[in-house]
């Protein structure tokens, strides 16, 4: 079945400006209400026996941790701490294995891209937005050792990331191979592909995996890849940016489904 969706929004502009939470008490209270946390961070050397169920609850969550100076808490929060700040997500995260199972695509050769590893944000921030603009349908970042997707990231996005679904997924490799047994392609974007990215058929569903700023795709996810499609370079410099690639293959997807 495919539907029209509605922006899946969370918070006004006003509200996002202001996501952090403090004090140890609040903080357990918001992971117990599932609110969704990009990271927590602790005052270093601070020890104490509810400071320490608290890491627990962040471990079991699979929350990010970070420990910083107590001055850089003091900068961050008006009142008492306690140690301990988080940062709320700007956005609503989405699971990519209820998006197949909705099957609320607006298409029926709907795209998904696949951020492996990107940290920049202003690169989420602008692959985002070319996504909204070319009509795809997600966008899969892993857990850990990816960029935060913050008020910086909404902010380069142009609003597009409280628009386009994005999934936080534990493990990139499962998801893959969810995507693979639902019957779709799993495309990679890089210069070691042997095949042109306009031979790619991109009227079927699809992942789009774009790799890292320094490293590219990891091998694990990139052995995984039906495809491996590449851009023509001509010039010495034989990368492109993340984004200004990502935004080539949108549009040639975008491209194809028109030319139907």
């Amino acid at each position: 079945m495919i539907v029209k969706g509605n922006p899946i929004v969370k918070e006004s502009k006003a509200e996002r400006e202001g996501l952090t939470i403090y004090g140890i008490h609040p903080v357990m209270e918001a992971i117990v209400a599932g609110r969704q946390i990009e990271k927590v961070m602790i005052q270093n050397g601070l020890a104490s026996p509810l400071l320490s169920e608290l890491k627990g609850k962040l471990k079991e969550a699979g929350i990010a941790v970070q420990y910083v100076p107590v001055e850089k808490l003091n900068r961050l929060t008006r009142g008492n701490h306690q140690g301990v700040v988080a940062t709320v997500s700007a956005i609503e995260y989405r699971s990519f294995a209820a998006m197949v199972e909705e099957g609320t695509w607006h298409s029926d050769c709907p795209m998904v891209v696949l951020l492996d590893h990107v940290t920049d944000v202003r690169n989420v921030g602008a692959i985002a937005r070319s996504a909204e603009c070319a009509g795809v349908e997600g966008i899969i970042v892993p857990q850990h050792g990816s960029a935060a997707l913050n008020d910086e990231a909404v902010k380069s996005s142009s609003g597009a990331l409280m628009r386009v679904p994005v999934c936080r997924e534990d493990n990139l490799k499962t998801v893959i191979h969810l995507a693979r047994q639902s019957g779709w392609q799993i495309c990679a974007a890089t210069e070691k592909g042997a095949t042109p990215y306009t031979e790619v058929d991109f009227r079927r569903p699809t992942i789009l995996v774009m790799g890292s700023e320094d490293k590219g795709i990891s091998n694990e996810v990139l052995k995984l890849c039906d495809q491996r499609a590449k851009l023509p370079m001509c010039g010495e410099v034989q990368s492109l940016n993340v984004s200004v690639a990502a935004g080539i293959f949108f549009y040639e997807a975008l491209r194809q489904k028109n030319n139907r």
